[in-house]
């Protein structure tokens, strides 16, 4: 598989490091994203653990973003709280990312070695979500 990088967003990176640090406290919150939508805006959020589940950091930044009308995500990056950096995502938060923002950009590594890699390379030869949606539409017709 060939990896293509992409300038990484410092920028966002600061901003979930930030959530991380004065946000997530105890064991209820231990991740922090951030993601920047189209128009430049950047969105942050917690994870909300919880023995049933509970959202990734990464689901619900999706749903503030939502809720704040940010639109369209271009890049995302999660952040672990008690300084341990860049946490990459989770397979499911993988699978969601690609099925709400096919484009979107995923920060990953640590260091030096951080990187921003479109959400496909990291979910290779996965289930496309709007394939099962067009044999729908055209099923109906």
């Amino acid at each position: 598989m060939t990896t293509h990088t992409h300038p990484v967003d410092h920028e966002l990176v600061a901003a979930a490091a930030e959530v991380a640090r004065t946000r997530c406290h105890g064991d209820n919150h231990t991740m922090a994203a951030a993601a920047r939508a189209r128009d430049g805006r950047i969105v942050t959020a917690v994870n909300a653990y919880h023995f049933t589940g509970g959202p990734c950091a990464e689901l619900v930044v999706i749903g503030a973003a939502a809720a704040q009308g940010a639109g369209e995500l271009e890049t995302i990056v999660a952040v672990g709280d008690r300084e341990r950096g860049v946490v990459p995502p989770c397979g499911r938060c993988r699978q969601v990312l690609l099925d709400y923002f096919p484009g979107i950009r995923v920060v990953v590594g640590s260091g030096e070695r951080l990187r921003a890699v479109p959400i496909a390379e990291l979910l290779p030869e996965t289930y496309v979500w709007a394939d099962h949606q067009l044999d729908a539409e055209a099923a109906d017709r």
